[in-house]
């Protein structure tokens, strides 16, 4: 009795709080190539994603316009491309003798963090809850025959390898392999799987068993590890269904806190729901004793958390920064985490043996020099070798490639000048530099007709236009190549107003701040308050087509169909964009730390982490129309400057931005902040 007055009165507590999961739309970006999310019960960080497979399989086995579902599966990558990968372990309930394809039609769905409930036109109804690595589903049936149909070879797009399971009772374990994203590598996931009431299991075909029971109400609870059955096993939380949705929901609401905005109620909504995709990835693969799954397959111990599940190819422009602010005690693990993957066999696409659904690992190397910068800890010395290595095979084939690959080698360049190894640091700043002769050759000519064709001279998912300012390491040298300060604006201009900037993608996500390495930072000021939440123009798009159902529209909607067509989130990378700018910054250059500031979406708005001193930043003249800095005061001290540090930040404090709707064109000139190569920052 007295547990049952503690749990009512700690849900009154919740309840009559602030809650940032309240404002949450889980169905933002499912329907359609419009971000490709799912409505999936989940978990801050978890590889345990318990949600809806509708038919046909689509990139996260959802479409929210569908009525007819498959089942329900425990793991997938949202909003990646290749059309995903996940979709395992797939429980369909069932009605009569067996399993019938067309049986289950949505009549109605409400989710929220944590929690996803649906009920079918046949009578069943089926809730599910995740709290860490364990979930629950809560299936109520109609009176007659009745079961669950498990399929163990059931993935995304048809990428299940191979799996192994054992029966014991009430109780299935075992393990799936599937291929990862774009098949490049092969993860496998352990399970333990039981019900809560008497069934009888009997195999019906290869890696099918089918679940007969008597109950009209059955339950299952699920664990999933990367490490063996046995935690899978002991992951299993016995709590009632409530109790663990409500976990759930405390720590969302907890992780969401991090950042507390105030302005317009549907602008919040849509930045809560956006956060909250920012958290769905890396995944936390070890165990409470230390143990985890090592890329090349070996078992092994530490003493922190470890996480795989990366995309850091698209996460690194946006996605990572911010986690490196809102949750510093995850992202140090993180930080350990991606500098494990060098001593563990690392590539540019999933290994062989991968604990968990991954991506892309290019750009670590950035991702590790921005640690560092910031404060977080790392061995460097233990991956050097294995730094190097990769930084000497770095690919220059392509325009392209040779500026991306020129980023990593000044990344690392950067690093032995953290380490004072001079002689290291100027051997990879030089081949840094080289970056000049291949944007020289290909960047600098406007003129070529194919400079706005996309995968023109073998590019990747971009034009030569948008390509051309991914330099960030050296916006000096940029606008010198470009002819002069001059010049680089007035190409600045040309490519906005011309509409050759893609939004449905990442490769040109950094230059609508590029303004404020001139003498006009409020052009920048202003475009970002466009892309955010004013209507935006997009010839191009995420499948490598220009002018082919351009679009008009705001591209940030809180709705199912949330982006413009074929623009994917990938892992969090988009919302992240969305949320840096509604907070007022945005990474200047990743490895260095520092943050262009913009006139935040919201009045205000204040990070806040455990054990430190929160950060608010308030507006004052807020309005829409007010997209311009005129003052920064930062801990009432008045800065001529449009930038601010990751230390500033995080050391806690207060930020004061005075708005207004026309430029300020003397704010911020005194002190600006250009990324220069060899300028050791």
């Amino acid at each position: 009795m007295k547990k049952s007055l503690l749990y009512l009165l700690s849900l009154l507590s919740l309840s009559a709080a602030a809650q940032q999961t309240g404002q949450v739309n889980v169905f933002l970006g499912s329907s359609g190539d419009h971000g490709q999310m799912s409505p999936s019960a989940s978990y801050p960080f978890s590889m345990l994603s318990i949600g809806p497979e509708t038919y046909p399989d689509t990139h996260t086995g959802y479409e929210y316009l569908a009525k007819e579902f498959l089942g329900f599966t425990h793991n997938r990558m949202e909003g990646v491309g290749c059309q995903g990968c996940g979709g395992n372990l797939l429980v369909r309930p069932f009605l009569g003798d067996g399993p019938v394809k067309a049986d289950l039609i949505k009549y109605e769905e409400q989710a929220s963090p944590g929690y996803y409930h649906v009920g079918f036109t046949n009578g069943i109804n089926a809730s599910f809850t995740v709290y860490k690595n364990t979930g629950q589903h809560q299936y109520h049936f109609p009176v007659g025959k009745k079961g669950l149909l498990l399929d163990l070879g059931h993935a995304h797009v048809g990428r299940f390898v191979a799996e192994e399971h054992t029966v014991d009772g009430n109780a299935v374990s075992g393990w799936i392999e599937s291929k990862t994203t774009c098949s490049a590598g092969v993860y496998r996931i352990y399970y333990y799987l039981e019900t809560d009431h008497p069934v009888k299991w009997t195999a019906t075909q290869a890696h099918e068993l089918v679940a007969t029971t008597t109950e009209n109400d059955l339950g299952v609870r699920v664990g999933l590890s990367s490490v063996g059955t046995s935690y899978a096993k002991a992951a299993i939380n016995r709590d009632a269904f409530d109790v663990i949705k409500h976990k759930s929901e405390q720590d969302w609401n907890n992780a969401l806190g991090h950042i507390k905005v105030k302005g317009d109620p549907a602008r919040e909504k849509l930045f809560y729901s956006l956060f909250y995709r920012s958290m769905q990835s890396p995944y936390v693969v070890s165990e409470p004793d230390g143990a985890y799954a090592a890329t090349n397959g070996t078992l092994q111990h530490t003493s922190g958390k470890i996480y795989n599940g990366w995309a850091i190819w698209d996460n690194y422009r946006a996605q990572l920064p911010l986690l490196s602010i809102a949750f510093p005690q995850e992202y140090q693990d993180m930080t350990t985490s991606i500098a494990g993957l060098y001593q563990h066999g690392k590539k540019d696409y999933a290994t062989l043996h991968e604990p968990s659904i991954t991506v892309r690992t290019e750009h670590a190397i950035v991702v590790l020099l921005d640690a560092i910068k910031k404060g977080y800890q790392l061995d460097f010395k233990a991956i050097a070798d294995s730094v190097e290595k990769e930084v000497k095979n770095l690919d220059y084939a392509h325009p392209d490639k040779a500026l991306e690959s020129s980023y990593d080698a000044w990344a690392l360049s950067e690093i032995y000048y953290a380490l004072k190894d001079k002689t290291r640091g100027d051997q990879y700043r030089q081949q840094a530099a080289e970056y000049k002769k291949h944007w020289q050759k290909d960047f600098q000519d406007l003129t070529r007709k194919d400079v706005d064709r996309m995968q023109a001279r073998g590019l990747y998912q971009g034009t030569i236009w948008q390509y051309r300012w991914f330099v960030p390491f050296d916006l000096k040298g940029l606008m010198e190549l470009c002819g002069g300060e001059q010049a680089y604006t007035s190409q600045l201009d040309e490519f906005f107003r011309d509409d050759y900037y893609c939004h449905a993608n990442q490769p040109d996500l950094q230059v609508p701040f590029m303004y404020n390495v001139t003498n006009q930072p409020w052009k920048s000021q202003a475009l970002i308050h466009k892309i955010a939440v004013d209507t935006m123009v997009q010839h191009y798009f995420n499948d490598n087509s220009r002018g082919i159902g351009s679009e008009i529209d705001i591209i940030y909607k809180n709705q199912p169909a949330a982006y413009v067509r074929t623009m994917d989130d990938d892992a969090g990378t988009m919302s992240s964009w969305f949320v840096l700018v509604s907070t007022g910054i945005f990474p200047a250059c990743i490895g260095s730390p520092v943050y262009y500031l913009n006139v935040p979406l919201f009045e205000s708005v204040e990070w806040q982490w455990p054990g430190g001193k929160p950060f608010s930043v308030h507006v004052k003249n807020f309005n829409d129309r007010n997209v311009y800095i005129h003052e920064v005061w930062l801990n009432g001290k008045k800065l001529d400057r449009n930038w601010i540090t990751h230390a500033e930040i995080t050391n806690g404090g207060k930020l004061e931005i005075v708005a207004g709707d026309k430029p300020d064109e003397k704010q911020g000139l005194g002190n600006k902040w250009i990324a220069e190569i060899g300028s050791q920052q």
